[in-house]
């Protein structure tokens, strides 16, 4: 029995963690798991109805759960940055996730924009750093709303932080079948912060024999991302880099409608979610595509250890992509509802042995 914290959020995010949850609670049929799921209705209209955004005895609540499964935040009433900041880091650095994780996998019968680029080419995973750098919100104003107006934001990295991220990069790397780690970073211009990713990097790496260590300037990353993504096998950045290219790797893995990732804690709560937005103007319409919440859904499986299933809701999911069901992965474009691809990938798990 797994306790799993559901955040279904705004916009879309009831639509696509109703699908989620419907293939979770199958696949755990087909495996003999069981799942409680526990709901809390934290998001937009929350914030907007009593001022309230995540209490701390929430956060409590779901540190004693397995994992958090999160649908998506984001509201056009509550200015940008509120939500974000209150509940999704507020979430990430609470319960110490300090690590993003984001397969970058094009599925065979999805479409990248990279001309002569298939599947074979872009299947890399990027660890980002997720509780430091920029976003700890440390800075201020002097003089606001003046002419001599100055505002500070400091990126903060401690050798904690930076080793751990970097041992779980290795750690994944070693566990591939290239076992090819790029360390992506600015050590050219960011001279006091990526030097410390930098030797540390490198003294990790002495634990590392079997993985093949390569490094790429942020800038450079972006552009081989494009040009040559078959290079990348993992990659390890600081979190304002992370969340820039990971961005730019769901566009090269064919759209936010098959992106999915996790905000890990390896020995505690994690929190498992599509990368898109909430999309308001679909709300209620059941035209979103879920797969991507479906893949953060097998990610949250893996996380728990449960390959079996992980594979069976992929697998699923995959067949879904490369078989011609789905005409478009836009939303309204898909030739079918959002149910309707719940469903689909239920029908397509069989019962559990691949028929």
């Amino acid at each position: 029995m797994y306790k799993i914290a559901v955040i279904h959020g705004d916009g879309v995010g009831p639509e696509i963690i109703r699908e989620g949850m419907k293939v979770l609670e199958v696949a755990g049929d087909r495996c003999n798991l069981k799942f409680e799921f526990i709901p809390y209705d934290f998001g937009g209209d929350r914030y907007l109805a009593t001022g309230e955004i995540l209490p701390d005895s929430a956060i409590e609540e779901m540190r004693q759960c397995d994992a958090i499964y999160l649908g998506a935040v984001g509201h056009p009433g509550v200015a940008p940055g509120i939500l974000e900041k209150g509940l999704l880091l507020k979430l990430r650095f609470s319960l110490d996730q300090y690590i993003n994780l984001r397969p970058i996998k094009l599925y065979q019968g999805v479409e990248t924009p990279i001309k002569g680029k298939g599947p074979k080419d872009i299947d890399f995973v990027v660890v980002r750093e997720n509780t430091e750098c920029l976003y700890c919100g440390v800075g201020g104003f002097l003089k606001k709303g003046t002419m001599d107006e100055v505002a500070t934001q400091e990126a903060i990295y401690t050798r904690k932080g930076t080793e751990r991220c970097i041992r779980y990069a290795f750690e994944l790397a070693s566990k591939r079948p290239r076992k090819k780690l790029t360390l992506c970073d600015k050590s050219n211009v960011l001279t006091y912060g990526h030097d410390l990713w930098q030797r540390t990097f490198k003294e990790v790496a002495k634990d590392y024999p079997t993985v093949e260590c390569d490094h790429a300037y942020v800038d450079a990353a972006c552009m081989w991302m494009v040009k040559n993504p078959e290079w990348f096998d993992v990659i390890v950045t600081c979190n304002l880099f992370g969340d820039i290219i990971t961005d730019l790797g769901a566009m090269v893995q064919g759209g936010m409608g098959v992106a999915a990732g996790g905000n890990i804690n390896p020995v505690g709560t994690s929190m498992f979610e599509p990368i898109h937005g909430s999309a308001p103007k679909y709300t209620g319409k059941n035209e979103i595509n879920p797969i991507a919440t479906i893949l953060a859904g097998s990610m949250m499986l893996d996380f728990l250890k449960e390959e079996k299933a992980a594979r069976l809701v992929e697998d699923a999911t995959i067949k879904v992509l490369s078989e011609g069901y789905l005409k478009d992965l836009a939303a309204g474009k898909m030739g079918m509802s959002t149910s309707d691809v719940g469903d689909l990938v239920v029908k397509l798990m069989g019962n559990g042995d691949g028929k």
